[in-house]
């Protein structure tokens, strides 16, 4: 719990709080709710956070949970609890199009297991996000005609990132506290980011990806987006966990959050690699280098490491994602490519230019990575970066219309964020501050397979370094 100067986001707890003391049920929530997504589609330009939802379905989770705090029996710290999960994830009852205008044709009637897991916890599902079509981008663009383009709620003319886009948006302008998003190259952690909230992604296979499309099998985590950490703590306690219908989280040593709320960091050995680390946009250095020093403040010392061969872990991440995903996609290119988007199509293409040499090759290079990780993290609990190089970047008309391909950017967006996805560890992203536009930057953490614990520890100590949280300029304030 922390006090704040002017704004702040609403958690979990500020939920907990009005319906333990009876000043607001999870029914008077979810009719608020049901309002701002009314209000957020009419809206100019309409925000595009939440693609599909329904009232009744709402409004059932809600008054079941009302009735839990009524009789004193609820089920979880998430009992009550507004949330989204992207569109990758098969929701019942909503069509599973993974951003696309041709998947998804009829109504879900399975849970993917983290749905399933936010349902036994009692929280309301109130939608499902918008995304980059299939995952595959990271500015979140999507002009097709179920999805369009989700608005950045900082500033609305610009992008949320992708490819989590719309679970980012949603939680930053309010509409729920807590989305659930897949990353396979940055799509928790770059939404986040761009949108000024946290974002987690677990190691790999801590949290089950059974039930949502199965894009690329070897770099893509499930996590929370949240307000704060310690909100994204509590989902993750809640999600982190083996499943039988997800083999590879199936020997994970059990999630603990152990010493999460020391009062410093003293003992702790934070790596940085200095000309990694600075290879970003001046203003975002100068404010993660500042985030550095007040880490040093708290007692954590900082050591010089050398992540060594980023320039290859950068090309074999692309080549292991891309050749999953053509893999994987294969029959949809061959007969849905008219209905797919520009960029997915060109995507696509030069995914079909790499070799069964290449990508084992890149494999090759993984366990390589992987090796040298070992050792760097037998001299430092975790790895510190910036999150993004550089803020969310404008959208322009002709975007709305047949979409974006900034390569550039694309690119440039993912280099803090390959090395977790190549290796597996898990990465936290948390917003530090703002450029002189007013567009939200943040720091990313990084620490070794299953220490998902000291990223959180360490998360906390870095929410009190922002001394100010903006209100973005579309928020809604659903307990108000």
């Amino acid at each position: 719990d922390s006090a704040s100067n002017g704004f702040s986001f609403k958690g979990i707890k500020d939920y907990l709080d009005c319906y333990r003391s009876g000043k607001l049920t999870p029914s008077q929530v979810a009719k608020n709710i049901i309002a701002m997504l009314e209000d957020c589609d009419k809206s100019t330009p309409p925000l595009r956070a939440i693609v599909q939802w329904d009232q009744e379905q709402i409004m059932q989770m809600a008054e079941a949970s009302t009735a839990r705090y009524r009789n004193k029996c609820t089920l979880s710290y998430l009992d009550g609890i507004p949330v989204c999960l992207k569109e990758e994830f098969k929701v019942v009852p909503y069509h599973h199009r993974v951003g696309t205008a041709y998947l998804g044709t009829e109504p879900e009637t399975e849970d993917a297991t983290v749905a399933k897991k936010l349902r036994e916890a009692g929280a309301i599902i109130i939608g499902v996000s918008n995304m980059h079509e299939l995952g595959m981008g990271t500015t979140g663009c999507n002009p097709n005609r179920y999805h369009k383009i989700p608005r950045n709620p900082y500033k609305p003319n610009h992008f949320t990132g992708g490819s989590s886009s719309g679970s980012a948006a949603a939680v930053a302008a309010g509409l729920c506290p807590v989305a659930i998003g897949t990353d396979g190259g940055g799509s928790v952690r770059i939404p986040a980011s761009l949108c000024g909230v946290v974002g987690l992604k677990g190691t790999f296979g801590r949290i089950s990806c059974h039930g949502s499309l199965p894009l690329s099998y070897s770099t893509v985590s499930v996590g929370p987006i949240c307000t704060s950490v310690a909100d994204a703590a509590i989902v993750y306690s809640v999600l982190a966990e083996p499943d039988l219908l997800y083999p590879y989280g199936l020997k994970q040593p059990k999630a603990t959050l152990s010493d999460v709320c020391a009062p410093d960091l003293k003992g702790l050995k934070l790596g940085v690699d200095w000309t990694f680390f600075k290879a970003c946009d001046a203003e975002v250095l100068s404010i993660c280098e500042k985030a550095v020093e007040h880490l040093q403040s708290l007692g954590a010392s900082v050591v010089e490491v050398s992540l060594p061969e980023m320039e290859e872990v950068q090309v074999a991440h692309v080549i292991c994602i891309l050749s999953e995903m053509r893999d994987f996609l294969q029959p949809d290119f061959n007969k849905h490519f008219q209905e797919m988007n520009l960029d997915t199509r060109a995507n696509l293409a030069l995914a079909s230019q790499f070799t069964a040499l290449d990508y084992i090759t890149a494999n090759r290079q993984r366990t390589r990575s992987m090796r040298f990780l070992r050792e760097i993290f037998t001299t430092v609990n975790c790895i510190l970066t910036p999150a993004v190089p550089s803020t969310a970047p404008r959208i322009y008309e002709s975007d709305l219309l047949t979409g974006s391909s900034d390569l550039s950017f694309t690119v440039r967006s993912m280099r803090f964020m390959q090395l977790g996805n190549f290796t597996g560890i898990p990465g936290l992203v948390v917003p530090i501050g703002y450029s002189t536009a007013g567009l939200p930057i943040s720091f990313q953490v990084m620490a070794k397979w299953w220490d998902e614990a000291v990223l959180l520890r360490i998360g906390l100590k870095l929410e009190q370094f922002r001394y100010q949280t903006k209100k973005p300029s579309i928020y809604y304030d659903i307990l108000a």
